[in-house]
């Protein structure tokens, strides 16, 4: 029954589309439930100093990283084709912006986990998925780093072509996309199963805040309406008339 049984089938051809359903579904279910949980719940007030350089180059880091993977392997390979861009010149591009980008993601996301785990007050209130989260990242990171070894020794661009076939067949619902990521080294299938954990763990983290992000600047070009609370950098009180509303008088009835 199971003589022709492939793990690669599993991981690479049906745990992409659960873990695009838990990231889609998941993310609606907490909003839809638990909207105040909403965010990123920064710690910054606590512990300011060590935060700032850490969220500065994780957050650069993993931005570009990220685009740079949307871009790479969603960009389809028709269009490269027809603006004569070579593969070997695309994957130069993915070493040269990826790796500095990837490092300074690691580094940061190193001082914030170290930030997280060392200290007693950012510890007390750190959850355990808070931590989890922050540790599989780091981990990707380290993985994703560790691929460029791989890559180097082959910068014809022919793996880079393979992992967008995959990428691009999955999302056009291709059942034999699969087949081509059953060769290619062990470092990149790990890679490739810990983005899909970190997504199907998405919804249920502080990730979720992400999706503000790209909400954000929608919000505002609709011209929704509401209120902003701002920090005011007044040294002296608001005059008495002012403080209690305008064309209200503060002097006691007769």
């Amino acid at each position: 029954m199971f003589a022709n049984f492939d793990i690669n089938f599993i991981i690479f051809g049906v745990f992409p589309y659960v873990a695009l359903t838990v990231f889609l579904v998941g993310s609606i279910a907490r909003y839809e439930r638990d909207p105040f949980t909403w965010k990123s719940s920064s710690s910054q007030l606590l512990r300011r100093k060590q935060l700032i350089w850490g969220s500065i180059l994780f957050h650069v880091g993993i931005i570009t990283v990220f685009f740079g993977h949307l871009i790479g392997l969603f960009t389809p390979i028709w269009v490269l084709d027809a603006l004569g861009v070579p593969y070997w010149l695309k994957q130069w591009m993915a070493v040269l912006i990826g790796g500095p980008a990837g490092i300074a993601a690691l580094i940061g996301s190193t001082m914030l986990l170290h930030r997280r785990l060392t200290d007693p007050r950012i510890r007390v209130t750190s959850s355990y998925p808070d931590i989890i989260i922050m540790g599989l990242i780091w981990l990707q990171l380290a993985i994703g780093l560790l691929t460029i070894t791989q890559t180097l020794q082959h910068m014809d661009g022919a793996e880079m072509v393979r992992f967008m076939t995959w990428s691009q067949s999955v999302v056009t619902w291709n059942v034999n996309a699969w087949v081509t990521v059953v060769n290619v080294h062990w470092l990149y299938k790990l890679h490739i199963f810990l983005g899909l954990i970190i997504t199907m763990l998405f919804p249920f983290t502080r990730l979720v805040h992400i999706w503000s992000g790209f909400a954000a600047p929608f919000r505002y070009l609709l011209g929704r309406k509401g209120y902003q609370i701002v920090r005011t950098r007044r040294q002296t009180a608001l005059p008495a008339h002012r403080a209690t509303g305008a064309g209200q008088s503060t002097k006691p009835a007769e």
